[in-house]
């Protein structure tokens, strides 16, 4: 579903990320940790046609992100770690303008906003302009936009940062139903204790360089998810 080939991405002398390859499969939720600053963002970014990539291919379910960008996108959904947006709009303004841009016919569309937002009670807080969200709120937007369109592959950048315990619940149980249905997850995270419990595989990042990645049981051992990490992390 994601193939990352020999990612390189470079900042004046400093390799934000260094020679990064990836396999992503279907019905797979993917785990990517690392330190601050270690490249988790700079390759999410380029697995969704925000950054250039200075050198290495990336496909989404076998289309290349260089070559057909709108392709590519359009079988994608990306959730920031600090959800940007358009504050001008109510929510359902900003669902429906989604819906515009990905196609999603009116009834399907509508099914699926009720669905979503009464999931994450904030029904009653699509009339309301964004500018008046708190932040959890911005983020349950954010997850039920990103869901509208029933994309191949979910890309996340610290989904669970500012939602509330049951609405983080309610994204791991949506999370594993995509995959459930053919779809794949990448997404970053430092809760630890969250990626050992919910992923089916992991890659650790340190420096712009893949460290480790497999299984959870390949990665982890017989140790915890966060003393492999603070482990390799402490490795020179």
């Amino acid at each position: 579903m994601l193939k990352i080939e020999h990612l390189t991405k470079i900042y004046g002398d400093k390799k934000a990320v260094d020679d990064l390859s990836l396999h992503i499969a279907p019905g797979e939720i993917y785990g990517f940790i690392g330190h601050n600053g270690a490249g988790k963002t700079t390759t999410i970014k380029a697995c969704c046609g925000i950054l250039q990539a200075d050198s290495g291919k990336i496909y989404i379910d076998g289309t290349s992100v260089q070559e057909n960008p709108l392709a590519a996108k359009a079988k994608i959904a990306y959730i920031p770690d600090n959800p940007d947006l358009y504050e001008f709009m109510t929510g359902i303004q900003f669902l429906n303008f989604i819906g515009d841009i990905f196609s999603v016919k009116p009834q399907t569309r509508q099914e699926r906003i009720r669905k979503y937002a009464d999931l994450f009670e904030i029904t009653d807080d699509l009339a309301q302009p964004i500018s008046a969200y708190s932040h959890g709120m911005k983020q349950k937007l954010a997850v039920i936009s990103a869901l509208l369109h029933e994309p191949k592959l979910l890309i996340m950048d610290e989904p669970f940062v500012g939602l509330d315990p049951k609405a983080s619940h309610i994204l791991k149980d949506l999370m594993r139903e995509l995959c459930n249905n053919g779809g794949a997850i990448f997404f970053s995270t430092h809760v630890l204790e969250v990626a050992e419990k919910l992923c089916d595989k992991v890659a650790i990042i340190k420096n712009g360089k893949l460290i480790k990645s497999g299984t959870m049981e390949e990665v982890k051992g017989d140790a915890s998810l966060e003393n492999v990490f603070l482990e390799l992390e402490g490795e020179q």
